[in-house]
C-alpha cells in the first residue's frame, strides 16, 4: 500500500516508516518538525538504505493535504501528527485542540475529498483515566483527566461518527500504553527537545551525565516497590502493531479501538534498575512527592491486538533499555 505517515519524522512515526517500508509498502512522511529533527531522515536513509519521500507542512493546510493525498496516490493514513504533554496541554489547552482536533479534521476533510477512508489513529491509553480495574480492555469506561486526553477522546469520537455516516470508511484507533526503547541500529529513538515529559528519556540523559538524577515521583503507592507501575512497549513492537493494523484495514470497514501493550507493568525502579544494567553503571534518583493525578498502576489487556491483528509484543525490559541506551550513545 501507499501509505501517508503524518508525524512520520517524530518517535514513533520514524519506527513505523521502518516497519511499513520493511513490509513493502511506499511511505510519504509529512511533519512540520514541531518536536522532530530533519536529521531523522538522514538516519531513516541509512537504516533503509534509500530515502523515504518527505513532505514539510502542517496537517492544518487543507490544500497541502489535499494535494499530497492525490499526488501520492495515497491509499491509506497512519495519523501520527499531535502535541503530547500532558502539562504542556493544561497550560495550552487552545493550542492542543487546534492542533490535535482541528488539524484532524482538516486531515480527515482532506482524505474524503481524495477519496482516502482508511486511517490508522495514534490514542493512548490516557482515555481510560483512572482505572477501575486492571488490565485495562477496550470495554473499560472512558474518562479523562486533562486536554491532551481529551483531544485523543474526542478524535475517537470523530472517527467513530465518520465510519457511522459512510460505511466505506476504517479507522483503527491504537491505544499505545507507554512506548520506550530505540532501533536496534541506534540511529533513531527518542530525543525530545528541552526537559523530557516521559521516564525513559530522562533516565537515559541521567544515565548519560546530563542531568543530575531521576525524580521519582511517590515510592508510597500501593505496588511491590511503592512506586508507580506501567506496562512498557517496545517502540518497535509498537510499530509493528501499525503495520498489522493497515493489513487489518484493508479487509475490515467500520471504527475500532485496540489496546497495544505488553500486559506486563513495571514500575519505575524496576526502569532504573534496567537500565542501570544496559548502561553499566548506577543511576542516581531521588524520591519526590507524588503528582497530581498519578494512579498506582496501569497496564494493558493486549488480547484483541492477537485476536484481530495477530499481533504480540516481543521485545524484553532488557531490550528496551538496551536500545535506548545505544541510540542515547549516538545522539548529540
Amino acid at each position: 500500500m501507499r501509505i501517508l505517515l503524518t508525524g512520520g519524522a517524530g518517535f514513533i512515526g520514524s519506527h513505523t516508516a521502518v516497519a511499513m517500508a520493511q513490509n513493502g509498502h511506499e511511505v510519504v512522511l509529512f511533519d512540520n518538525f514541531t518536536n522532530s529533527d530533519p536529521s531523522v531522515l538522514d538516519r531513516l536513509e541509512k537504516i533503509l538504505g534509500f530515502r523515504p519521500i518527505f513532505e514539510e507542512g502542517d496537517i492544518r493546510n487543507y490544500a497541502q493535504m489535499l494535494d499530497v493525498l492525490k499526488r501520492y496516490q495515497i491509499e491509506a493514513v497512519v495519523h501520527f501528527a499531535g502535541l503530547k504533554a500532558v502539562g504542556e496541554s493544561v497550560e495550552k489547552p487552545l493550542e492542543y485542540f487546534d492542533n490535535n482536533i482541528t488539524g484532524t479534521i482538516t486531515l480527515l476533510r482532506a482524505m474524503k475529498d481524495a477519496n482516502v477512508k482508511r486511517i490508522i489513529f495514534s490514542s493512548s491509553a490516557t482515555v481510560y483515566g483512572t482505572p477501575q480495574y486492571l488490565p485495562l480492555d477496550e470495554n473499560h469506561p472512558l474518562s479523562v483527566t486533562n486536554p491532551y486526553g481529551r483531544t485523543k477522546l474526542h478524535v475517537e469520537e470523530i472517527l467513530k461518527d465518520l465510519c457511522a455516516s459512510d460505511p466505506q470508511w476504517s479507522a483503527v484507533c491504537l491505544r499505545y500504553f507507554n512506548p520506550i526503547g530505540a532501533h536496534e541500529s541506534g540511529l533513531i529513538g527518542e530525543n525530545p527537545r528541552g526537559i523530557p515529559n516521559n521516564l525513559l528519556p530522562y533516565v537515559a540523559r541521567v544515565a548519560a551525565g546530563k542531568m543530575k538524577a531521576v525524580r521519582v515521583f511517590g515510592n508510597d503507592y500501593d505496588t511491590p516497590d511503592g512506586t508507580g507501575v506501567r506496562d512498557y512497549i517496545h517502540v518497535v513492537d509498537l510499530a509493528e502493531g501499525h503495520v498489522c493494523a493497515a493489513a487489518y484495514s484493508q479487509t475490515h470497514t467500520g471504527w475500532i479501538a485496540i489496546n497495544l501493550g505488553t500486559g506486563t507493568g513495571y514500575s519505575v525502579l524496576d526502569i532504573i534498575h534496567a537500565y542501570e544494567k544496559a548502561c553499566g553503571h548506577s543511576i542516581p534518583y531521588e524520591i519526590v512527592a507524588r503528582r497530581a493525578g498519578d494512579v498506582a498502576s496501569n497496564y494493558a489487556n493486549p488480547q484483541r491486538a492477537f485476536e484481530l491483528l495477530g499481533w504480540k509484543a516481543r521485545y524484553t525490559l532488557d531490550d528496551m533499555c538496551k536500545h535506548s541506551w545505544n541510540f542515547q550513545k549516538n545522539c548529540e
